[in-house]
């Protein structure tokens, strides 16, 4: 395996000395995002496997390569999972989960996939294989330039391995339905959230709030006592609709909005919406005015980000001035020449 980081490495070392551009990719199941897809294509599936997994660590190392199948199969073995919830979309690689920085229902009461990650080893711009953080949940191995990683869309670097916290699978998990209009369901979800429920996921979409109990039977039965509601009797598949975004309410959509704001904020009317994570994550699907949705979501308290476009690229979210200038000084940090990934998240990088 030692070999192929050597052939990876020589790769970009070779792009770079000749300034031409390479785009990282796993399985391909995020092509959908970003602005643009340029350069030669730089396969991470050959560097594939579980490098170790020791259930008692809650701790899991494999190579980018390696399908995300793969891995919650084995972390299902040991009775543990990916906390973070990350959706597939796909064909999904460990990599390529990480590199999106996705997380799915679960992510409000859990945390999101840059909270689980310990450590990467990467190839930076240069062709210099790197390592960062490291293998254990106590760790201060200075600047967290492992946890950078999430979310960057193989810019900054090509990750080749990743080191994740995992948690066990709850004893029980329940599914229960509201039938309660958008204002009303998001009220309840901010009020549940403040106090010490068995809630790992929330979800309003068409009048309908549905809520996840998860952990120990007494304590997710005491909560469906607390606050009632109808039980849904296939409850692993509507969540699982809702992180593959295969439910009805994605599949219909003309282009797909993410507005991640203030949990408690009025409802956006902008179009058809389904609320996830307490009220601060709300899909809209609606070919919005990039302006309008911009100026929503800044009076909500947060931003906008145009998720999928049907088959058009798009650009993923406006940067203001000082963000820009701290992307721009990154890029320039991890890959001085500019080779990796140009365009996908903006223009100017």
């Amino acid at each position: 395996m030692q070999e192929l980081i050597q052939n990876l490495s020589d790769t970009i070392r070779k792009a770079g000395a000749e300034r031409r551009q390479l785009r990282i990719r796993g399985g391909g199941s995020k092509d959908f995002y970003g602005l643009a897809l340029i350069g030669d294509v730089l396969d991470t599936r050959a560097y594939s496997g579980v490098v170790d997994y020791e259930p008692t660590e809650l701790v899991i190392t494999a190579r980018a390569g390696t399908p995300l199948d793969e891995i919650e199969t084995t972390l299902a073995a040991g009775g543990q999972m990916l906390a973070f919830e990350p959706p597939h979309f796909g064909e999904a690689t460990l990599g390529g989960c990480i590199a999106a920085g996705f997380s799915g229902p679960r992510r409000a009461a859990m945390g999101s996939a840059r909270d689980f990650v310990l450590g990467v080893r990467m190839v930076n711009g240069l062709g210099e294989d790197l390592r960062f953080g490291g293998q254990v949940m106590k760790n201060v191995a200075g600047y967290d330039l492992s946890r950078l990683m999430a979310g960057s869309f193989g810019t900054l670097g090509l990750i080749t391995e990743v080191s994740l916290k995992v948690l066990p699978v709850p004893e029980e998990e329940r599914t229960l339905r509201f039938d309660l209009a958008e204002a009303a369901a998001v009220e309840s979800m901010n009020k549940w959230a403040a106090k010490p429920l068995s809630i790992s996921a929330t979800c309003h979409v068409a009048e309908n709030l549905y809520v996840r109990l998860s952990g120990a039977s007494p304590a997710v039965t005491a909560t469906q006592k607390k606050i009632g509601g109808e039980p849904v009797a296939d409850g692993p598949a509507f969540w699982r609709s809702i992180r593959e975004q295969s439910h009805e309410f994605f599949r219909q959509a003309p282009a797909l909005w993410r507005f991640s704001i203030r949990s408690t904020a009025a409802p956006l009317g902008l179009g058809a919406q389904l609320t996830e994570w307490n009220g601060s994550l709300r899909w809209v699907a609606a070919d919005l005015d990039p302006t309008k949705a911009f100026e929503s979501a800044h009076k909500a308290g947060g931003h906008a980000t145009l998720f999928r476009n049907g088959n058009k690229r798009h650009g993923i979210q406006q940067f203001n001035a000082g963000l820009l200038a701290i992307h721009k000084k990154l890029k320039r940090a991890l890959d001085p020449h500019g080779i990796l990934g140009p365009g996908r998240i903006h223009a100017d990088f």
